[in-house]
């Protein structure tokens, strides 16, 4: 890494930021400052900022430097701020869900994956904003967030996706180099893409979810958002793992491996159908040429399918089941429904030029 200012700090990979901490190049007390003011200024922009943690932050970056001094710095996370979606409970910093019941709401525990990372070093500067009870009401329309609706970094008349909504635009804007969302269905991937970073969407049982709201408890799984595949590799690393509090925990162990073995390694790709995939052509011309990277690194790419099942049915019935069960409490006749459905009856958009309002975003270049 060449510079320790600018963008090439502010978007740097956790890998880079780290070499840069154990070269004693910046502080992790200094590379926390900068990352929270960035992200105190950055964050509001893009409706990505829920609650800003400063005094957690400066204690952690505190401890991360002193374990840089010692050289007990094992976890390539040491060091290194991130931001954490506004669904995983952290002690005595509120966890509003993107909700408006849940404003004052504060737990006197952290998740799993919160104490993972705070174990490995890691710095926690801001919880980030999401989709109303990670979409649970529905996504008719982006405004349903307590925060307003994510705008892209790469253009604000656009949607970052949900329901990670504020962990995707922190990453993208450079607010914070790592940032966990979590998925149901889509949404880490979605926002990923919508934002041109890199997410991962662990295997279920992969990661903990204890102290994270439930939406569906059979579908939702936690996960990173960053600047490169590796970076997500090391994140996932330390989250990963079996937990008592969380039954569905797998007991294999995640050792991350930076580099697979070239020949021999065997890659399912899944048909897409360009047609009907937004960007057509275009989108058909960037898969391709992912296509053709991963098969000049060795990789045995393969066609791959799946059987002939109703998956979109199934997995629609189940979740529809487990979100009403979980949030059953929080019903039209207990005086409340989501702002997804009073959406319904009086639309809540930002609008554009055009009056269409916020849509999502295709292929975007810085």
């Amino acid at each position: 890494m060449s510079a320790l200012h600018g963008d090439d700090l502010h978007f740097a990979t956790v890998v880079d930021l780290g070499r840069a901490l154990r070269a004693k190049k910046i502080t992790a007390v200094e590379l926390t400052r900068l990352f929270l003011n960035r992200l105190a200024a950055g964050g509001p922009r893009y409706n990505a900022l829920a609650e800003l943690t400063p005094e957690l932050a400066a204690r952690q970056a505190q401890r991360a430097d002193l374990m840089l001094r010692r050289g007990h710095a094992a976890s390539p996370l040491v060091g290194i701020p991130y931001g954490a979606k506004d669904l995983l409970a952290t002690k005595g910093i509120p966890t509003r869900w993107g909700a408006p019941p849940f404003r004052e709401q504060v737990f006197d525990y952290d998740a799993a994956v919160i104490t993972r990372l705070g174990a490995a070093g890691a710095v926690l500067i801001g919880k980030l904003a999401m989709v109303e009870l990670a979409g649970g009401g529905g996504y008719h329309y982006a405004s349903a967030s307590l925060h307003g609706p994510g705008l892209n970094p790469w253009n604000v008349h656009h949607w970052s996706g949900g329901s990670s909504s504020g962990s995707a635009s922190a990453v993208a804007a450079g607010l914070a180099p790592f940032a966990l969302g979590s998925e149901t269905w889509g949404s880490i991937m979605t926002p990923a893409s919508y934002c041109g970073i890199t997410g991962l969407r662990p295997t279920s049982g992969r990661v903990s979810r204890a102290g994270a709201m439930e939406l569906a408890w059979s579908m939702d799984k936690i996960g990173p958002l960053a600047h490169s595949a590796e970076d997500c590799g090391w994140v996932l690393q330390s989250i990963a793992g079996h937990d008592p509090n969380d039954a569905a925990t797998t007991r294999h162990k995640f050792v991350f491996q930076r580099r697979v073995r070239r020949h021999g390694f065997r890659l399912g790709v899944l048909p897409l159908d360009y047609g009907t995939a937004p960007g057509g052509a275009e989108t058909e011309e960037v898969f391709e040429e992912a296509l053709r990277v991963l098969r000049g690194a060795g990789m045995n790419v393969a066609a791959a399918g799946w059987p002939d099942y109703p998956y979109t049915d199934i997995a629609r019935k189940v979740l529809g089941g487990e979100v009403a069960a979980v949030h059953e409490s929080l019903s039209e006749a207990n005086g409340w429904m989501s702002w997804s459905t009073r959406a319904k009856r009086r639309p809540e958009r930002l609008p554009d030029a055009d009056g269409r309002g916020l849509r999502p975003c295709g292929r975007a270049a810085h």
